[in-house]
């Protein structure tokens, strides 16, 4: 039987926004970053009342259809709790449809959110399981989840039946290093940006990406000079540079410079890492062109707050 819980109980959710693929982990390697959603839940008697501040006002949906309330539901269900009715706002800072993480960062807080309302019955694996599952990979997700940076991977039933195992584990990332965001001021849908990749691609291609994921793993830890070449793909960012010619153009301009630059997630974000701030020269260039540009941190894992009726 399901526990009910006690109206007048809040929990408030910091999660961070995230940077997937990181060039050539494609739906695998993930880092957390330091621009944060923030989102409040209270325990109320009935219904069910939605505010949104920042990113997504006046846009996001205000009913059981917007993210963070059915993450919040499917965490409650998890954590085997119920609650009457369910207050929630959200003041958001992660650009929306951008590549930055920002509806991994929605689950990611309604499941955190729903598990402290719960009394914390669900640990780090399962809110990652739960999280992910929304989006069908854990790269951004467990990024947000556990913080720095991670090495995620699925696990597909044999069966064809049960559900898909989402796992991923958190790596340490060179004091050193840090992001810069290039923003674009449109949004990409991440099934388009994916129906333009190839259902097979070369050995070669494969086993350059391999290599590549490799490095990016040493790089991110202990060797931060190898940000560039870790930062190489074959995979996925060749064939969706026909449709983000824009940023296809900033990444080339960026690596033809020496900064570690990629497409973040599926776009149009372009990422850069470094160990140096990126030339104000060129920032300032991106500006002018409209690009909105944030300088980051990598950040820690999500944050939860939880306070008593």
């Amino acid at each position: 039987m399901a526990i009910d819980l006690e109206i007048g109980t809040k929990a408030k959710v910091t999660v961070p926004a995230s940077s997937a693929n990181l060039g050539p982990g494609f739906d695998t390697l993930g880092l957390a970053l330091s621009l944060y959603d923030t989102v409040e839940v209270e325990v109320t008697a009935s219904g069910l009342e939605i505010e949104i501040f920042g990113e997504g006002e006046g846009e996001l949906p205000l009913d059981g259809s917007h993210l963070v309330v059915k993450a919040i539901r499917q965490g409650l269900a998890a954590a085997d709790a119920d609650a009457p009715g369910l207050r929630v706002v959200c003041t958001n800072n992660i650009p929306q449809s951008r590549g930055l993480g920002s509806s991994a960062a929605a689950a990611v807080a309604g499941v955190v959110a729903a598990n402290a309302l719960a009394g914390f019955p669900l640990d780090e694996e399962k809110i990652v399981q739960l999280s992910s599952a929304f989006e069908g990979h854990p790269d951004n997700a467990a990024a947000s989840v556990l913080g720095n940076a991670v090495v995620s991977w699925t696990e597909i039933p044999v069966d064809g039946r049960s559900v898909a195992s989402y796992r991923a584990v958190e790596i340490p990332v060179h004091k050193s290093i840090r992001a810069t965001a290039l923003v674009p001021n449109f949004h990409a849908s991440t099934q388009a940006v994916r129906r333009v990749l190839p259902s097979h691609v070369t050995h070669t291609d494969a086993r350059f990406n391999v290599s590549r994921t490799a490095v990016m793993t040493v790089a991110l830890q202990n060797h931060p000079e190898l940000l560039w070449e870790g930062t190489r793909d074959r995979l996925h960012q060749p064939y969706r540079a026909d449709v983000l010619p824009v940023t296809a153009e900033w990444i080339n301009r960026l690596r033809n410079r020496g900064y570690a630059a990629y497409l973040s997630g599926a776009g149009p974000t372009a990422m850069v890492l470094s160990q140096e701030p990126v030339s104000p020269e060129i920032l300032n260039e991106a500006r002018e062109a409209g690009l909105r540009v944030l300088e980051l941190e990598v950040a820690g894992p999500v944050k939860v707050e939880v306070s008593a009726a």
